[in-house]
C-alpha cells in the first residue's frame, strides 16, 4: 500500500474537524440525521443498491468492522509497565460491578426496565467506556499504569459483556451460536494485531471512518419522538454513569490502589463511549423479544455519550485539584472520539 506525502490542500468546509470538536460528535450527529432521514424521508435510503447497504442496512457490517479494530487494539502498544492491577480495578469498578447491578435489577423489574429506561439501555450505557477520552486524561495527568488501563476499554468495547451477562443469567435467550458470532470478529482483530503491528496502527484509524457511517445507519431506525422523549432519560443517566462508574472506580484508585491525590483520574472512567448506541441492535439480533427497545435504548444511549463527555473530565479534574493532584486542567477534548 502506498501512502502519499502530498499535502493535503486546505478543506473548503472543515466538516470533520467540526465534528470532532463536539464531544461525540462523529457519533451523534450522524445519527440525528438518520433519524431526520427515517422520520422526514424514510423512502430516500431504501431505493436499494449500494446507497441502502451504506446509509440504511450497513450498521451490523460496520460494528463487526469496529470490534475487528478493537480486538487489533487489544495486542497493541497501549499497556504500561505495571498496569494489569490498575485495569482489573477499572474494568471490575467500570464495567463488571455496574453490569452485574443492572442484571439483577432486571431479575427485579423485568427486561421492560424502570421509567421507560429498560435493562438493555442499562446494560448499554454502563457496561462500557470511551477509551479515549480515558487514554487523553490519563495521558495528561496519569502515568503508565493509567495509560495502561485503556485495556480495561478495550475489553469491554461492543456487545460482547452485555451478550455474555444476559445469556449466562438467562435474563435474555441468547444462543450459544450467537456469543461465538459476536466473538469471532474480536478474536481475528487480536489474531492480526498480534502478529503484525502495522495491522494495529493502521485499524487505529478505523473508529474516525465507521462511527460516522454506524451512526447514521443506526439512526435510520429511530423515530424522532423516540429521540425527543429518550433525550431527557439519557441525560440523567450519563449523569448516573460519572456518578456510579466513575465514583466507583475513585474509589478503587483511592482505596484499592493507593493513589492519594490522584485518585481523581478514576472519574474520568465514567463514561459511555459511542459504540453504545450500536448495543441494542446486535442484542436483539441475538435475541429478538429486544426488538421493541433497540430505539429507545439507542436514543439514551447517545445522550449518555455526549453528557459523560463533558461531565467526567470536570468531575475528575476538579476531584483531583482539590486533593492537590494537580494545579490546573484543560483537557482537550477536540482530540477525543466517541469510540474507545
Amino acid at each position: 500500500m502506498s501512502v502519499s506525502t502530498t499535502e493535503p490542500r486546505p478543506s473548503r468546509v472543515p466538516i470533520f474537524r467540526f465534528m470532532s470538536r463536539i464531544p461525540g460528535g462523529l457519533m451523534l450527529i450522524p445519527l440525528a440525521l438518520g433519524v431526520l432521514f427515517n422520520t422526514f424521508a424514510p423512502a430516500a435510503l431504501e431505493i436499494g443498491g449500494f446507497t441502502s447497504a451504506l446509509f440504511h442496512d450497513g450498521a451490523l457490517t460496520l460494528i463487526a468492522l469496529l470490534i475487528v479494530a478493537t480486538g487489533a487494539q487489544i495486542t497493541g502498544s497501549h499497556a504500561g509497565k505495571g498496569a494489569a492491577g490498575t485495569t482489573l480495578v477499572v474494568l471490575f469498578a467500570k464495567t463488571l460491578i455496574p453490569i452485574t447491578l443492572c442484571v439483577v435489577l432486571g431479575f427485579t423489574v423485568g427486561i421492560d426496565g424502570v421509567l421507560g429506561v429498560s435493562i438493555l439501555a442499562l446494560i448499554a450505557i454502563f457496561g462500557n467506556s470511551n477509551g479515549a477520552l480515558w487514554l487523553a486524561f490519563s495521558g495528561q495527568y496519569g502515568d503508565e499504569r493509567d495509560r495502561g488501563a485503556y485495556l480495561a476499554s478495550a475489553f469491554d468495547d461492543g456487545p460482547f459483556l452485555a451478550l455474555i451477562f444476559l445469556g449466562a443469567t438467562g435474563l435474555g435467550d441468547i444462543p450459544v451460536i450467537a456469543l461465538v458470532a459476536a466473538v469471532v470478529p474480536f478474536i481475528f482483530g487480536m489474531f492480526i494485531g498480534a502478529l503484525d503491528r502495522e495491522w494495529t496502527k493502521v485499524l487505529t484509524a478505523v473508529p474516525a471512518i465507521t462511527i460516522p457511517f454506524m451512526s447514521f445507519a443506526v439512526g435510520t431506525g429511530i423515530d424522532l419522538h423516540t429521540v425527543l422523549t429518550g433525550g431527557a432519560a439519557g441525560a440523567v443517566l450519563g449523569v448516573g454513569v460519572v456518578a456510579l462508574t466513575g465514583g466507583l472506580t475513585y474509589l478503587g484508585y483511592r482505596f484499592i490502589l493507593r493513589r492519594g491525590p490522584q485518585s481523581g483520574i478514576g472519574f474520568a472512567a465514567g463514561t459511555t463511549a459511542g459504540n453504545a448506541v450500536a448495543v441494542p441492535a446486535v442484542v436483539a439480533a441475538a435475541d429478538p423479544k429486544f426488538e421493541p427497545f433497540i430505539a429507545s435504548a439507542a436514543a439514551q444511549a447517545a445522550t449518555a455519550v455526549l453528557v459523560t463527555a463533558l461531565l467526567a473530565p470536570t468531575v475528575a479534574a476538579w476531584v483531583m485539584r482539590r486533593a492537590g493532584g494537580l494545579k490546573d486542567v484543560q483537557v482537550d477534548l477536540s482530540k477525543v472520539t466517541t469510540a474507545s
